[in-house]
């Protein structure tokens, strides 16, 4: 990686800059956030400086807002959060061509190496030296979008059409994990898809498939207002609704529930047919143990199940109803090689609408703890449908 993709991780010496002061909203602490000022440098030779205009918040960046931490990883500094964005250029280091200030573009944030072997293979996001903005994998932690303005790597960002809007945009990191899982599964033409978890993720993944040649598309989720959006908005061809109640501590009461969900899977995608042996592919998008279990049951043989949610990082699962049918178990980790593709699929109209999945907006950074707060719930104080919550500024 070149030292000036990363400068505003890692300061160190370089040409003169001029420096300007932007406003951040920063994580201290569980549920404590702050605006805070910093400063900015003009681009260096390779980067954009980008006006952050929207930022999506997702279920990572919640998790770090309410624990100071996501999963197995801690926050060990003040950390700007914030990975699903958009925004508009305006100013253009030295070295970069095909960019000028005005330019809408989506940011990839995902910086790789690009010298490691899974950056030379074209699988950039298994590269072990990855800086991922708002993510405390990296220390120094590399800064979120949750600031007026940053500076990014050109190659990591990607101007957008006139007809993509920057909503869409913003939402096209998770249509991003969409498309690589759904490329991952190599859903085929008429192939039947179970997706567990009707969140952000889920939903793009379900529309992915159906885009895909998936022609049933079942989606579940213990939120009946996800699912029905879900069957009304167009994005899955069924669902059901999961009941919580499932989630015991017996390993063998586990097993049997995860059975239990997996012929409700079943019948909610064949009904009668009696020779069915199961759907093609299951996507678990919720990380949780029983989802990936009754997936294991549910899905035929010779079929796969896609590991796409982050969930508990130990899960006891029947692997003989893997080995038996020749089940393939397949991981997802983020995405690679997509953002191209995301746009032309975005402009290309055949996905059901991205803007309408923005069902809350906070203006400016003094909102942003408002935001997380909503964006941990499933319904507002009114009732209405907490899908994705977009901080604008």
């Amino acid at each position: 990686m070149a030292p000036s993709a990363l400068a505003d991780i890692y300061p160190m010496p370089t040409r003169n800059h001029h420096k300007a002061n932007v406003q951040a909203s920063v994580l201290v602490g569980p549920k404590q956030v702050t605006v805070e000022s910093r400063s900015i440098s003009d681009p260096a030779p390779h980067e954009l400086q980008i006006a952050v205009k929207r930022t999506g918040l997702c279920g990572s960046d919640v998790a770090y807002y309410k624990r100071y931490r996501n999963g197995d990883l801690q926050v060990v500094a003040p950390l700007t959060l914030g990975h699903e964005g958009a925004g508009i250029v305006v100013a253009v280091g030295d070295a970069v061509t095909g960019y000028q200030t005005g330019d809408r573009v989506a940011l990839e944030v995902g910086v790789p190496c690009d010298s490691c072997r899974s950056c030379q293979r074209g699988r950039y996001n298994l590269c072990p030296k990855m800086a991922f903005r708002s993510s405390a994998k990296s220390v120094p932690h590399y800064q979120g979008i949750l600031q007026e303005r940053i500076n990014h790597p050109a190659k990591w960002c990607h101007k957008l059409p006139s007809q993509v809007s920057l909503d869409a945009a913003a939402l096209l990191e998770p249509l991003s994990v969409a498309i690589h899982s759904v490329r991952r599964a190599q859903v085929e033409q008429g192939s039947t898809v179970l997706v567990f978890g009707a969140g952000t993720v889920g939903l793009l993944v379900a529309a992915m498939a159906k885009v895909s040649g998936a022609t049933t598309v079942v989606i579940a989720d213990i939120d009946g207002g996800r699912v029905s959006y879900a069957l009304r908005n167009r994005f899955a061809t069924k669902g059901f609704v999961v009941n919580p109640s499932r989630y015991l501590q017996e390993t063998t009461e586990k097993i049997n529930a995860a059975k239990s969900l997996s012929d409700e899977a079943i019948n909610a995608a064949t009904g009668d047919e009696s020779d069915f042996e199961g759907v093609d592919v299951t996507f678990d998008c919720t990380g949780k143990e029983i989802c990936i279990q009754a997936g294991l049951f549910a899905t035929r043989p010779g079929g796969k199940v896609l590991m796409v949610g982050m969930g508990t990082p130990i899960q006891t699962l029947q692997m003989s109803a893997a080995h038996l049918k020749e089940v393939d178990l397949i991981g997802v980790f983020r995405y690679a090689n997509t953002y191209p593709a995301g746009i032309k699929i975005l402009s290309s109209g055949v996905l059901p609408s991205l803007d309408n999945m923005v069902t809350h907006r906070f203006r400016g950074l003094d909102a942003v703890h408002d935001a997380f707060e909503l964006a941990g719930k499933t319904v507002d104080e009114r009732g209405n449908l907490v899908l994705k919550v977009m901080v604008e500024l």
